[in-house]
């Protein structure tokens, strides 16, 4: 059986001008098609985006605070007026110590002991010198007592012409004697109780007690060591036994810049804020501006009280136990009552600083109405913080914008973020 050898159709293959034409059309068809849908989709985000409502942050503008307004800011720390460092008069070993770090004492309580062995040995010694004076005047007093009998008798015999002139001399300065004696011992009684009353002093040094009432900070001495008024003995010998601390006299220390110390003067009312407690707000009130600057920092340095309570039921913050000596603090110096006064005579609105625009002499907010800007002049007054206080322009319960795009404009419709 013989079979066909396969012979390829090579015309079936070949490309006639008919079907070249016929996929040309079907290919300028299709680019015909996706011409139109690129622009129908550009038209329709073009309009889009033409007709998107801008969306904006807004606030209702305030009336304008009662509270004043912070001309100045600074920081310091707490500084007690009353601290001391409680050292002994003598140099002495501490014997006891009845204190510890953060107790409180009372004027007068006693803080520690020093050895006062030899002070009372003296004691003792002056006590039996005044002793042996006393006794001394007893026994001169007798004997004066028969001097004098002595000098009478002698007197009387004289008198009568049997006993010589000498004998009445005699007698009579023994009399004399004895009662030179008697004002000698009486002075050295005198003496004796002078010293009696040094010694005694001397041993009372010994007991260190506080000189105020307050809290105690730090112990600075242990039983056993040495301590001494002055510096002695190196490293050995210490020269205080506590640093003691009256809280009732807590006040704020800071450093204001020389170029605003004009901002500052005597009572003027201030805002205080503890690092340790932030939301804590204490009034308080300008005591005094130190009359003198640092050269070297160019600041010069202001004390500042805390506001006492009018009535005594209230709280009173300088007794408060959160406030501690060194806290960190920071202070805002207000406005004195008559420039706030004068000041909210003008105000007639507060808005936060970031819905104000406009350069310095032309400043308008953006106000929105039924979600359509509508862009109103404004006159500003003084910065209260993050606020700004409005002279003219809006009244208070306007809704102006704070955050937006940077091409809002007059009449443009927006949308409100929620």
């Amino acid at each position: 059986m013989t079979s066909t050898p396969f012979k390829p159709d090579l015309d079936s293959l070949r490309i006639t001008s008919e079907k070249r034409k016929s996929r040309r059309s079907g290919k300028r068809w299709i680019w015909v098609v996706v011409a139109i849908l690129l622009t129908a989709l550009v038209t329709v985000a073009a309009w889009g985006y033409l007709n998107q409502k801008a969306e904006v942050e807004v606030v209702t503008a305030a009336k304008p605070s009662t509270a004043p307004a912070g001309v100045l800011n600074a920081s310091g720390y707490i500084t007690p007026r009353r601290r001391a460092t409680i050292a002994a008069k003598i140099t002495g070993r501490v014997t006891g110590v009845f204190f510890d770090e953060g107790t409180r004492v009372s004027e007068g309580q006693l803080l520690a002991t020093l050895d006062d062995s030899d002070a009372r040995r003296a004691l003792d010694a002056a006590k039996a010198d005044r002793d042996t004076s006393v006794a001394a005047i007893a026994d001169y007093q007798v004997q004066l007592k028969n001097a004098e009998i002595e000098l009478h008798r002698a007197q009387e015999l004289r008198n009568a012409g049997v006993d010589s002139q000498q004998v009445l001399d005699s007698a009579r300065m023994t009399a004399d004697s004895l009662r030179a004696k008697i004002a000698l011992a009486k002075q050295q009684v005198v003496a004796a109780d002078a010293r009696i009353e040094e010694e005694q002093q001397a041993v009372m040094n010994c007991r260190i007690t506080a000189p105020f009432a307050g809290i105690a900070v730090s112990k600075d001495a242990q039983i056993g060591e040495m301590v001494s008024p002055v510096s002695a003995g190196g490293g050995f010998t210490r020269t205080g036994i506590a640093t003691l601390v009256d809280l009732h006299s807590n006040e704020i220390e800071v450093d204001v810049s020389e170029s605003y110390i004009a901002r500052v003067s005597p009572n003027q009312p201030v805002n205080a804020v503890l690092d340790a407690y932030p939301d804590w707000v204490i009034p308080a009130k300008v005591r005094t501006v130190i009359p003198t600057a640092d050269r070297q920092k160019a600041t010069v340095k202001v004390r500042i009280s805390f506001t006492e309570p009018d009535h005594v039921h209230l709280f009173d913050p300088a007794r408060d136990p959160r406030i501690l000596p060194d806290m960190g603090v920071k202070v805002t110096f207000l406005e004195t009552a008559n420039k706030q006064k004068q000041e909210k005579l003008h105000a007639v609105a507060t808005v936060p600083q970031s819905a104000v625009h406009g350069s310095n002499d032309s400043k308008f907010v953006f106000a929105v109405k039924d979600g359509v800007l509508e862009r109103r002049a404004v006159t500003v007054g003084d910065a209260r913080g993050s606020d700004v206080d409005i002279l003219a322009g809006i009244q208070p319960d306007t809704a102006v914008v704070v955050k937006g795009p940077d091409t809002l404009h007059d009449g443009q419709a927006v949308r409100v973020k929620q």
